[in-house]
């Protein structure tokens, strides 16, 4: 365990505050959604040149359809938009596309554009670009479980069986490996909550929370956090011995 000199493997961000960029410049909030949406450009790059090897954003939860239909269908639209934009991109750099989230539920147009663009990016081997896309943390934990009871209704475990390891491996990041776990979480816009992201997978990663909105946060605030992530002390519930 060292306390110094921290890898960032896995950082997952979760990018708030598009509306509220947009509503300081008196502009309607699907503005502030296309900015955020360009800025996932400028960020992927970023955290690529830093080393990186997953990149988690929160883009749409299970809980956005509440919104209103306009912004819904809009948010809707945008991986069209990003990937038909920045796809040449992407493959340029080596990305490796990955959405998480309960897809099958997605309009058409939207599905077929997120298959598309892990398809296509099927065989690269740089950064992974994971986006969690009417993901809900607390569904994807009830998921598992499903998927669990039904094993031991079929005999195939029982219950003293199941163990955390079996647990992640039934969770949507379970095919990261040993990058499954977020080493870091960022959050814009100045809130400081999870926002049912990533509960388990969360459990002793960093936090960490800029006031800035998603629009206006760069490559150098990311550069910055990722520094100060690199010399946090973390235990994982040890003790450190230059404490005692």
């Amino acid at each position: 365990m060292s306390s110094k000199g921290n890898e960032l493997n896995h950082l997952a961000i979760i990018m708030d505050g598009n509306g509220r960029w947009a509503k300081k410049r008196h502009k309607p909030r699907f503005i502030g959604h296309r900015e955020g949406m360009d800025n996932v450009e400028r960020i992927t790059l970023a955290a690529d040149k830093l080393g990186i090897k997953v990149l988690t954003l929160y883009a749409f939860s299970t809980e956005n359809w509440a919104r209103p239909k306009e912004e819904v269908a809009y948010l809707m639209n945008l991986p069209v938009r990003f990937f038909d934009k920045y796809m040449p991109t992407l493959m340029e750099n080596n990305v490796k596309v990955n959405i998480m989230g309960y897809l099958d539920e997605l309009p058409e147009k939207t599905y077929r554009i997120v298959q598309r663009a892990m398809s296509e990016t099927a065989n690269n081997t740089g950064l992974i670009l994971n986006f969690a896309f009417n993901y809900g943390s607390r569904r994807e934990i009830t998921s598992a479980m499903r998927e669990l009871g039904g094993m031991i209704e079929a005999g195939l475990l029982t219950s003293e069986k199941i163990t955390e390891e079996m647990i992640s491996n039934h969770l949507m990041t379970s095919n990261f490996g040993p990058y499954r776990d977020p080493d870091l979480l960022i959050r814009t816009s100045g809130e400081q909550r999870i926002s049912n992201f990533l509960l388990w997978q969360l459990a002793y990663s960093e936090l960490a929370f800029s006031d800035k909105n998603w629009p206006d946060f760069d490559k150098n605030d990311l550069t910055k956090f990722v520094e100060d992530y690199k010399h946090r002390n973390r235990r994982f519930g040890k003790v450190d011995e230059s404490d005692s």
